[in-house]
């Protein structure tokens, strides 16, 4: 590259040092180091996304490099070490196509580097000499790879066991090592974890990037942006992330719009235990976008050991409010101040909104399952009732199933209840005046309605159905309530009965439709938000990153 240093310029540098800094010796303890180069600008204010680019052959980094600069991206990071031989780095960076953090990675910080330490510290050096904008140091060895030039330096730790207690002490020793930015990632074991890097990085006068790493640690990396952070990570291909919980980038722009989150947007989001089946934010943020909201919704995994936690401080983070499914519909009740009558006698609650001290609960569930049902039951055109007198068979007793079953109680419907837990599904059955049957008798009634409240067919589990097709009658309204897949088993074995079908993806859009206009007041975008959801369920063919490649019939590790 033009103006770049060399090998032996760097070596000279290193002897001959004008500028101070702090570094930790052999011993652990400060010593002084010193560097030729003054540091330079830092990081302009402008947010970016990285996409971390990591393959074993030079051509194919080279080719997803070019392209991902073509969609935008202003910055990518090389992930040297996945490099399966010699890197070339007059090759990878001879055309600058965008801004370049160059990155090697140990094996014991999650990388892949099999050479000495002495070479990968040469390499780092030698990325330096060549001008490369950003360099990634780990903090143990940031003073032996002095300032030189304009590279700026990012100052790394990185612990995938855990989130260590002393996160701002940690900080602090990263930080004296003459970094422009200060990079921490951890793996979250539980939500305060989550709270903790939030803190870090809002508090630090250092330009820092918190990462938490695991599904739980998924907001930490959506959220870097309005916390001050410079920038966050997102993988080139949502299947091949270079850390736990990675975002792909797509997601990070066309879902969350990540680059344009700040202090000033309102928070929204859903938990749940697992969550990343969700499609809620991506239908939510399609309604925001399209009304030009500045708001957000975003996927918290929230295990019940972190319920009461997240309940407590969940606002610090700038939740407004919160979509609640499996397993969390019922016990977070105990900590909202008001519930709606309904969602009261229901037993069960799937949105909440906060209102400065107010907790406010509410129940969707039942409005959407309704809506769905009414128009789908056959019936007399001149009963203004169509469910009175129809037998309904529910299977299952969680959360939306007692949501659909105070919905039909109210309009006279016969309820049999059947569950794998009798006692809940006679509790359920008991609630509203119905009768609960052992689950292995639940192809014994001939049901109107039957609705599947159960995980059975949920994703990944696309093989499994709560209910023999061959059970199934014509006459019978089926009602899906999983909505990923889009057409589960149970879904498929009904079209082939020719049964009447309610699907999940009906009754989610009209419950999320509910829910927005509860978090913003304003009329629901109900088109929009139905065709997101249409194109994530069934997905058109796009031409994708690793077509940029034209992947070769030898393995990714044969060089050329």
């Amino acid at each position: 590259m033009p103006g770049a240093a060399t090998i032996a310029e760097i070596f000279v540098h290193i002897r001959q040092p004008l500028v101070r800094s702090v570094a930790m010796d052999s011993n652990g303890s400060d010593t002084v180091i010193t560097s030729k180069i003054a540091p330079v600008t830092r990081f302009k204010s402008d947010f970016m996304i990285c996409v971390s680019i990591g393959r074993g052959r030079h051509k194919r980094m080279i080719a997803e490099y070019e392209w991902i600069a073509q969609q935008g991206i202003k910055l990518v990071e090389l992930r040297l070490d996945y490099l399966t031989r010699t890197v070339d780095l007059h090759r990878l960076l001879g055309d600058k196509h965008c801004q370049v953090i160059a990155t090697c990675r140990r094996r014991e910080d999650g990388g892949r580097w099999k050479g000495s330490e002495e070479d990968r510290l040469m390499l780092l050096r030698s990325a330096i000499a060549s001008g490369v904008d950003y360099v990634d140091l780990e903090g143990d060895i940031a003073h032996t790879v002095p300032r030189y030039g304009r590279t700026k330096r990012i100052v790394s730790y990185h612990n995938f066991e855990t989130t260590p207690d002393n996160l701002a002490e940690l900080h602090s020793e990263l930080a004296r090592r003459d970094a422009d930015v200060v990079k921490i990632a951890t793996m979250a074991n539980c939500v305060e974890d989550t709270f903790r890097m939030m803190e870090l990085v809002k508090s630090s006068d250092v330009p820092t990037i918190g990462l938490c790493m695991g599904d739980l640690g998924t907001p930490t990396r959506i959220l870097q942006g309005s916390w001050g952070s410079p920038l966050t990570f997102a993988s080139i291909d949502s299947e091949r992330t270079m850390a736990p919980g990675q975002v792909g980038w797509k997601e990070m722009l066309k879902v969350y719009d990540a680059e344009n989150i700040n202090a000033d947007t309102k928070l929204f989001g859903v938990i749940a235990d697992p969550v990343g089946h969700s499609y809620s934010p991506l239908i939510h943020n399609a309604g925001f976008k399209h009304q030009q909201l500045n708001n957000r919704y975003l996927p918290f995994r929230v295990p019940h050991e972190d319920l009461d936690f997240f309940m407590e401080n969940c606002q610090r983070m700038g939740i407004k409010g919160l979509s609640v499914t499996i397993p969390h519909k019922e016990e977070v009740m105990e900590y909202l101040t008001e519930i709606e009558a309904s969602a009261h006698e229901i037993g069960a609650v799937n949105t909440i909104v906060f209102d400065g001290d107010k907790r406010r609960g509410f129940n969707t569930d039942y409005r959407a399952a309704m809506d769905c049902l009414m128009e789908s039951v056959e019936h007399d055109a001149s009963s203004d009732e169509p469910l009175r007198g129809k037998t309904a068979l529910l299977l299952g007793a969680g959360g939306v199933c007692r949501a659909i079953a105070w919905g039909l109680r109210q309009r006279g419907a016969d309820i049999i209840v059947t569950g794998r837990s009798p006692a809940r599904a006679e509790a359920l059955a008991a609630s509203v005046g119905g009768n609960a049957i052992a689950w292995e008798h639940r192809h014994d009634p001939e049901a109107d309605i039957l609705i599947n409240g159960t995980p059975l067919g949920m994703y990944p589990n696309l093989d499994q159905s709560p209910y023999d097709g061959n059970q199934l009658r014509a006459e019978t309204t089926v009602f899906e309530t999983i909505y990923n897949p889009g057409q589960t088993l149970l879904v498929k074995l009904a079209r082939q009965k020719g049964c009447k079908i309610v699907t999940g993806v009906d009754m989610f859009i009209r419950q999320a439709a509910y829910q927005y206009k509860l978090f913003t007041g304003k009329e629901p975008p109900i088109s929009v938000m139905r065709q997101a959801l249409a194109r994530a369920v069934n997905p058109a063919q796009t031409w994708d990153a690793t077509e940029a490649v034209n992947a070769d019939q030898d393995g990714d590790d044969e060089e050329s």
